[in-house]
């Protein structure tokens, strides 16, 4: 714990204005891996080692961040927080406790840093990368949500969730900090960063599935829900239908600040794309399966490929009726 305060001070806002060295940038980066397999493999230390948070999150304020940003000594600052339950005394903080992650008079600043560092990440990695570099720093912001005060949540909320100014548009397809995290919970090639930004989102959302629908939209949302047995509420499921019906449900699930949504895509409906035109007319069916017919007949020709034509066939079964 000495050490950590030793490298703190090299920090500190009145201190030495110079970097530190590659050598105590070293040093730092190994007290900061001993730190973290103390508090994993001896938890009965935790409360006194936990003493070292505040000093930790002076550092992780202040230091100068590389590009590209998570790289030693920020990827174990952020995997020594881990692990320290902010607990004193073999008791938890509460609420009128000071706590080092909200300190006066800027209680936002820590949280800030940490939202910072995870957008500068996600613009910068590949989504292979990210799964093993930002799922600590996506597991960290969890937790501190989870003991965060009451007037600190909105601030994490409205950082990381969609705002209603990206609902022109279905959600996830703006390049803010919080449609990448919408992709990120839906990749392919990081699992277990995708559970845990999906973890975050839902519980940004309070752990509820209609606030969560409504944050992310039921195309996001539905994976999560269903793999984690969570009930879907059922007007999500009518994101493509003109009566959605009455009730404080629906109302939820389709307005947003006045405006009906898309509960499947989050974007405001009046911003969707046109419908498509009128059906055909029988004149026009009849035209366009003629068209049909000569290129699968083309295509045969070829001898390329044995098919048979889907046109032909309907008339074959009798599916194909002649009209004047």
């Amino acid at each position: 714990m000495q050490n950590i305060a030793r490298h703190s001070k090299h920090y500190s806002k009145t201190g030495r204005k110079d970097l530190p060295s590659a050598t105590e940038i070293q040093a730092l980066s190994e007290t900061l891996k001993l730190l973290f397999n103390l508090s994993q493999y001896y938890p009965q230390y935790l409360s006194e080692l936990a003493r070292c948070t505040p000093d930790i999150l002076k550092i992780l304020s202040r230091i100068h961040l590389a590009t590209p940003v998570l790289q030693p000594p920020v990827t174990y600052l952020v995997n020594a927080l881990l692990n320290l339950s902010v607990i004193y005394d073999d008791r938890p903080l509460k609420d009128s406790d000071p706590n080092p992650y909200f300190p006066k008079p800027d209680q936002f600043c820590n949280i800030d840093r940490f939202i910072s560092i995870l957008d500068n990440a996600v613009r910068t990695y590949t989504e292979e990368q990210l799964e093993s570099l930002a799922t600590p720093l996506v597991t960290l912001l969890r937790k501190v949500f989870e003991f965060a005060p009451r007037h600190v949540r909105p601030h994490m909320q409205t950082a990381l969730l969609p705002s209603n100014s990206e609902r022109s548009q279905p959600l996830g397809q703006s390049n803010t900090l919080a449609s990448r995290l919408l992709r990120l919970s839906s990749s392919a090639v990081a699992p277990s960063l995708r559970e845990s930004v999906a973890s975050l989102l839902f519980e940004l959302s309070d752990k509820d599935a209609t606030s969560f629908v409504r944050n992310v939209g039921y195309g996001f949302a539905a994976g999560f829900l269903m793999t984690h047995d969570l009930p879907v509420p059922a007007s999500a499921t009518e994101g493509w239908s003109t009566d959605q019906g009455s009730g404080d449900l629906g109302e939820k699930l389709t307005s947003v600040g006045g405006k009906e949504i898309n509960p499947v895509t989050g974007q405001i409906r009046e911003m969707e794309p046109e419908a498509p035109g009128e059906e055909m007319t029988e004149e026009e069916k009849g035209r366009e399966a003629e068209r049909l017919f000569v290129l699968f007949e083309r295509l045969k020709s070829t001898g390329v490929v044995n098919v048979r034509n889907p046109v032909e066939q309907a008339v074959q079964e009798g599916r194909f009726e002649e009209v004047d």
